[in-house]
């Protein structure tokens, strides 16, 4: 069962694997590797006109590995975000935790770097009226560890912890939205 959503909530979505096509063992580095799933830029427009923000939340250990840079996740987010408005959809705001999960200073989820910075930018989210969506464990820890209503878009990713809700993905979720919102 959904919240009752109004136009004060925030929408939290994790990228890989709930926005675009996740590569198991890998990462999307480049244009020409991410690919949406089924629905998600239609998604996204339900979320704009449901949600007072929609912000996206990644962890790219990519960066500390040094597989790639900053600057080639930016090119891949900003590729995402045109693809995204030719659907009349928009994101707010992405925030990237590029660190090595081995570096005690990262602000990689679950912990809560990325949302206080999103609140930072956002002061009027309120995290008891904001929802997270992912597809792995440290996405829902990153939810209730703020007190936030947790989706997992399920995937081939184990599961460890549970979360308020369990669907298929972000077009699912939108539908729920829309017909019960």
């Amino acid at each position: 069962m959904l919240p009752r959503i109004d136009g004060s909530w925030t929408l939290f979505l994790d990228r890989d694997g709930v926005i675009n096509e996740r590569i198991m063992g890998g990462y999307v580095m480049s244009t020409s590797e991410f690919r949406f799933l089924d629905g998600t830029p239609e998604a996204i427009a339900i979320f704009n006109r449901k949600f007072q923000r929609v912000c996206v939340v990644t962890n790219q250990q990519c960066i500390g590995k040094k597989l790639t840079t900053e600057r080639n996740i930016s090119l891949v987010h900003a590729y995402m975000e045109e693809q995204l408005r030719e659907k009349h959809a928009f994101v707010d705001a992405i925030y990237v935790a590029g660190e090595l999960k081995s570096d005690p200073t990262n602000t990689r989820k679950p912990k809560p770097d990325m949302a206080l910075k999103a609140q930072k930018d956002f002061p009027e989210i309120d995290f008891a009226k904001s929802i997270m969506v992912g597809d792995t464990d440290s996405d829902i820890r990153f939810g209730m560890n703020l007190g936030m209503y947790t989706v997992r878009v399920v995937t081939e990713e184990p599961i460890g912890v549970e979360a308020d809700l369990s669907l298929n993905s972000l077009k699912e979720l939108a539908d729920l939205i829309e017909n019960e919102n």
